[in-house]
């Protein structure tokens, strides 16, 4: 995604009306862009910047390595260059090569205009007048591997073409159970992520190298998945796969080791390239669009003191960190490693991927039955609501994790309604695929069958999966301790819904999977208009009275607008938008986007919108709308929801387990409102909290949050779909060191 729209910042300006906290967009020229951005900056290759699409992969102003800019006479070239566009503020968008040479000519910036000046190919003034270079980098790397960030612009479009090859692997080789598949090849964080995703029997990391005997211990866990009736084994080779002694570790050895030792028919599949390649997802392109913004916005606010930053992912939340700090932490983690300080390598690498690699390991290694300290607690686990995508990764890894930690486990099907009619059964390790049916039915009509339901089951402990008939549901059962000291024990809900519109959470499983429906369906939708100009299209998305499927969707599809409950509109901003799209239809991209969310208005229906569209526009464009539906409920899991809900239910269990070892042997009864808990990430940090002190935070009538983070990216799509608009700036970060995550 273009970051542009905010304005040039040709000779240091900053956006138009940038005098206090705001920042505002008024159109005009736009920035400049170097094609080939090193060698481009040595060469003076240099293009206006326009609006790019954003399906297209890769990168349209191209990307390459430049030798000359490895010398000081080629950064002078660059600095003289620059200095003939007025240019002294760089986005790095790149690996740590190179924002670390973007930092290098950032240092050297003042003694190369003094050069220049006594070369004679710049004068004094200009010395003064261009004095300072501003440095922001955007890690911008499917490889994710740059410490000080969670997620690189690149990474979830990557994850989305691995977990496809993997999910078509796996059902290639459902025909025969005496299939092993080795591969594929990917980098350390994508080859993680994919196994916690896809429930690989075996990851392969460099920076976590399986122990002496491993072969041996591969086998026996490949053999044991299969005595459970698991049909194929997956095994995920990282690049660089190397054991404890440094020795590399490849697919080949991998293959020959499980055929001769095992006998099992094994394909090996190398992925290549084609994990580079393809369309962004929606993640991707959400992100690298709020990335682009704080990266503006910390050029704005430079000042000759302030160093080269870079802006990083934490949690949810955009924060800018020492470049310098990062790239040197980045360099430690091969140190390290190469020095077979493999722990420090994990610890470097960062939260996101120790926290995916402990995750990994809680899930993968099972342990004997016998050799399992038993608990002898009941653990129940419940889907409640509508179906979201990523539930039943959910639910794979609550019972794995409680299994793993001593409990017994048990399902409660058809939701509420199932549990009051006693449909609970016991799970095992090789019961985790089941699905549990999701019902919408809330508790507080059988509250007594249910308490007699949890006491004839000897229930604990309940862990509840779902949206916002769960988030009620929770509320229901705890005001009822009272009267049923049954469910007097440990509760907590894991937000499961494509409106993303639970209380306590940034984001809840199944969203993720939604937003790439309808971003997939919105470009689909307009390159059927590739050839027919003068189009505009009504879209409408689910989401309840929720509109973040609508405008996170109109922000990832390039949408002109989107109308949504929360900001409420009128009969005047529709005919704005008409003008809008009207002016449109003059310049070279004839067609039209418009996202509505189904509940955004009673009058303003999809029907109204496209019908006024159509007669508003009458002779300038023609209109046709969409109903998506429940298709967004549908389809595979993303890469996120799969990986989301594998860590954040894996998380609640830990909580489970605390809770009740703190009970043990004294028969606790849980009261307290820290004992019913919403699990959700906030902004930095995955948190728990009390149900109770949610209420305050609910907007029962429309049910929704009070407050959602969303809201502030409004500004963002307007922007960028060419409004006049005003993007509030006061939540950027200020400058952080990087710490490296304790394991």
């Amino acid at each position: 995604p273009c970051c542009g729209a905010y304005g040039h910042l040709r000779g240091g300006q900053g956006l138009p009306g940038h005098g206090g906290r705001r920042c505002e967009h008024r159109g005009g020229r736009l920035g400049e862009r170097l094609q080939h951005p090193a060698s481009g900056a040595v060469r003076g290759d240099w293009r206006e910047i326009s609006w790019c699409r954003l399906s297209q992969g890769g990168t349209i102003i191209g990307s390459a390595r430049c030798q000359a800019f490895r010398t000081r006479e080629g950064r002078l070239k660059a600095a003289c260059n620059l200095l003939q566009r007025g240019i002294t503020n760089l986005c790095v968008i790149g690996g740590d090569g190179s924002l670390t040479g973007a930092n290098l000519f950032r240092k050297e910036w003042s003694g190369l205009l003094e050069e220049l000046a006594r070369n004679g190919q710049i004068d004094k003034e200009a010395v003064q007048k261009y004095a300072y270079l501003n440095v922001v980098g955007m890690v911008g790397s499917i490889d994710n591997d740059f410490c000080g960030t969670d997620m690189t612009i690149g990474t979830d479009s990557a994850l989305h073409r691995i977990i496809e090859v993997i999910d078509a692997i796996m059902t290639t080789a459902q025909r025969n159970r005496q299939e092993a598949t080795g591969g594929p090849m990917c980098a350390q964080y994508l080859a993680l992520v994919s196994a916690l995703a896809c429930g690989a029997d075996w990851v392969f990391l460099p920076e976590s190298p399986p122990e002496d005997g491993w072969e041996e211990q591969m086998c026996v866990k490949l053999s044991e998945n299969r005595a459970r009736k698991k049909r194929l084994n997956i095994i995920i080779v990282a690049e660089g796969a190397i054991d404890t002694q440094n020795k590399p570790i490849t697919s080949e050895k991998i293959k020959e080791l499980v055929v001769t030792q095992l006998g099992y028919d094994t394909r090996v599949t190398i992925l290549g390239h084609v994990q580079r390649g393809g369309t962004p997802s929606a993640f991707d392109r959400i992100l690298a669009s709020r990335m682009g913004v704080e990266a503006v916005i910390a050029l704005l606010e430079a000042t000759p003191d302030t160093p080269a930053c870079v802006v990083s992912l934490n949690g949810n939340h955009a924060v800018r960190l020492p470049l310098m700090e990062c790239v040197q932490m980045t360099q430690d983690v091969q140190k390290a490693m190469d020095e077979r300080r493999f722990q420090d390598a994990v610890r470097l690498r960062g939260r996101s991927f120790a926290g995916n690699l402990n995750t990994y390991k809680r899930l993968a290694i099972k342990l004997p039955d016998d050799q399992i300290p038993k608990t002898n607690c009941n653990v129940a686990v419940i889907n409640v609501g509508a179906p979201a995508a990523g539930m039943n990764a959910a639910v794979r890894s609550a019972v794995r994790v409680g299994i793993a930690d001593g409990h017994r486990m048990l399902a409660i099907y058809d939701g509420f309604d199932g549990f009051a009619k006693g449909q609970v059964s016991h799970l095992g390790v090789s019961d985790v695929n089941l699905h549990l049916a999701v019902c919408s039915v809330l508790p507080g009509k059988y509250l007594e069958e249910i308490a007699r339901q949890m006491r004839a089951h000897s229930i604990n402990a309940l862990l509840i999966i779902g949206g916002f008939e769960a988030y009620l549901g929770l509320l229901e059962l705890s005001a009822a301790r009272e009267k049923h000291e049954e469910f007097c024990v440990p509760m907590v809900m894991v937000p499961a819904t494509v409106s993303n519109n639970v209380p306590g959470s940034d984001f809840s499983i199944g969203a993720d999977t939604a937003l790439n429906t309808i971003t997939d369906t919105c470009d689909r939708i307009k390159q059927s208009a590739s050839g027919t100009k003068r189009r505009v299209f009504i879209i409408e998305t689910m989401g309840g009275y929720c509109g973040y499927l609508a405008n996170m969707g109109g922000l990832a599809a390039g949408a002109d607008a989107a109308y949504i409950f929360e900001e409420p509109f009128d009969i005047r901003d529709l005919q704005s938008n008409v003008e809008h799209l009207t002016e449109k239809m003059k310049t070279t991209i004839q067609r039209g986007l418009v996202l509505r969310n189904e509940s955004c208005s009673e009058n303003y229906t999809t029907d109204f919108i496209y019908q006024l569209y159509s007669e508003e526009g009458k002779g300038v464009f023609d209109c046709r709308k969409n109903v998506l539906g429940h298709m967004q409920q549908g389809g595979a899991p993303s890469p996120f929801d799969r990986n989301f809900g594998t860590k954040i239910s894996a998380r609640a269990m830990e909580w489970i387990t605390a809770k009740l070892k703190e009970a043990r042997g004294r028969g606790k009864k849980f009261t307290t409102d820290d004992s019913v808990c919403v699990l959700g990430i906030s902004k930095r940090n995955v948190i728990f909290q009390p149900v109770a002190e949610l209420k305050k935070q609910t907007d029962f009538e429309h049910r929704i949050p009070k407050e959602q983070w969303w809201l502030k990216l409004r500004p963002l799509m307007k922007i960028l779909a060419k409004y006049k608009a005003s993007y509030d700036v006061s939540d950027s970060g200020q400058l952080e060191h990087v710490q490296p995550w304790s394991v």
